[in-house]
C-alpha cells in the first residue's frame, strides 16, 4: 500500500510509492566514472587559466603568490554571467515598481563562484578534509560579508554536481547568490517553523534531530557537532540533511571549531554517494535565515542534498507532491553500512 508522509518542518507531503519501490542498490549508475585530467587547457577555472578571471574576491594561496596568478588552493570570483547585478552598479535601486497590474524591481544581487580546488579532476567526495575545510571557510567568509550588506535579504550557497543538476563546468565549484528578496517558498518554510515554535515552544528541527537519534533508522552519519540523516518524508531517493546537533539559527553563527567536523561529515556523505552510487549528479544548498531573522529561536540552519537519480514528471508538476520510489529507512541503511575504501 502506498504511504503519504509529511515533512514535519516544511509541511510538504510526499508519496512513498512502495508498490513501485526499488532496492537502494538499483540506483547505482550503470556508466563508468569518467576520469578527467588534473588540468584542462580549455577550462576557465583551472590553475594556469587565471587570465579568464583575474579578479579575486577571496584567494587562499601559497605564500608569495598574487591574485590573478598561479599558486592558489581556492578562489572566489565574480560570476562572468551573473543572474543578478551588484548593488554597487550605477542607477540600480532596490525598490519595487509597477508594470501595469504587475510588480517588478531591478535585478539587484550578487553572484559569485567558489572555485573549490586548483585540480580539475577533484570533487568534494575525493578531496581530503583540509581541502573541504577551505570550502566551508570560504562559504562562511562570503556569507558574513553578503549577509550584512543592507541591499541583500537572503544569501544562498549551493552546489550543482553533474549535467542533470545543472552544472555547466566539470571543474569543482560552488555558487553564492545574494538576493534583494526572500522567495515565497522559502518564506513559507520559515512560516511553518515559526508556527511550530509558537504552538509548542520548541524548534521543529531540534525535535526532528531528537526523534532521529531515538529511532536511529534514518541516520547515516554523526560526529561530535553534526548529524546527517534522510528525512522521514524524503522528496527524492537518497535526499539527505546535515544539521548542527546544537540549535543554531543561522549559518553566520558557524564557529571556527565547527568547520572541521562539518567538512568531515559533508565529505564523508558525498564520498558514500560517489562510491556506492557511482558518482550520481546532485544539488546541495545551505538553508539559512535572512539577516533580520538571525536571532529568532524557531529556525535551524542545515544543508539539503538532493541526488538527481529520478525524473520529475507530470504528477509532481501538477500536484506539487513528490513521488519517492524508495523507503528512506532502507536507503539510509544502505549508505550507513557502505564503507568507503
Amino acid at each position: 500500500m502506498p504511504e503519504l508522509r509529511e515533512n514535519l518542518a516544511t509541511k510538504r507531503w510526499v508519496i512513498i510509492a512502495t508498490e513501485r519501490a526499488k532496492r537502494p542498490e538499483e540506483f547505482v549508475k550503470k556508466k563508468e566514472i569518467i576520469v578527467h585530467p588534473a588540468y584542462d587547457p580549455k577550462c576557465p577555472f583551472c590553475e594556469g587559466n587565471e587570465a579568464v578571471s583575474k579578479e579575486e574576491i577571496i584567494g587562499y594561496r601559497r605564500e608569495g603568490t598574487k591574485p590573478g596568478e598561479k599558486g592558489w588552493y581556492l578562489r572566489v570570483i565574480p560570476n562572468k554571467f551573473p543572474a543578478l547585478v551588484p548593488s554597487t552598479s550605477p542607477r540600480v535601486e532596490v525598490k519595487r515598481s509597477k508594470s501595469g497590474i504587475y510588480l517588478c524591481m531591478d535585478g539587484v544581487g550578487k553572484h559569485e563562484l567558489v572555485i573549490e580546488n586548483a585540480a580539475h579532476n577533484k570533487t568534494i567526495a575525493t578531496m581530503n578534509t583540509e581541502e573541504v575545510e577551505r570550502i566551508i571557510r570560504a562559504y562562511h567568509e562570503r556569507y558574513l560579508a553578503l549577509d550584512w550588506d543592507p541591499h541583500y535579504k537572503l544569501v544562498i550557497i549551493f552546489r550543482n554536481q553533474g549535467g542533470l543538476a545543472g552544472a555547466s563546468q566539470v571543474h569543482p565549484h560552488s555558487q553564492i547568490v545574494a538576493t534583494a528578496i526572500v522567495p515565497h517558498h522559502i518564506r513559507h518554510a520559515f512560516y511553518e517553523a515559526q508556527r511550530y515554535f509558537d504552538e509548542l515552544g520548541r524548534c521543529v528541527f531540534c525535535d526532528m534531530i531528537k526523534n532521529e537519534l531515538h529511532e536511529k533508522e534514518r541516520i547515516i552519519l554523526k560526529n561530535e557537532k553534526f548529524i546527517a540523516f534522510m528525512p522521514y518524508a524524503a522528496l527524492v531517493p537518497y535526499e539527505t540533511w546535515i544539521l548542527p546537533l546544537q540549535h543554531v539559527t543561522s549559518f553566520a553563527d558557524l564557529h571556527e571549531e565547527d568547520i572541521s567536523p562539518l567538512a568531515q561529515i559533508l565529505r564523508d556523505i558525498l564520498s558514500k554517494f560517489y562510491y556506492s552510487l557511482n558518482n550520481p549528479d546532485y544539488n546541495y544548498c545551505i538553508r539559512s535565515v535572512p539577516h533580520y531573522s538571525a536571532c529568532e529561536p524557531y529556525y535551524h540552519w542545515y544543508i539539503q542534498i538532493l541526488p538527481r537519480i529520478t525524473t520529475v514528471a507530470g504528477f509532481e508538476i501538477g500536484s506539487g507532491m513528490s513521488i519517492n520510489i524508495t523507503l528512506p529507512e532502507e536507503t539510509a541503511k544502505f549508505l550507513r553500512e557502505f564503507e568507503v575504501k
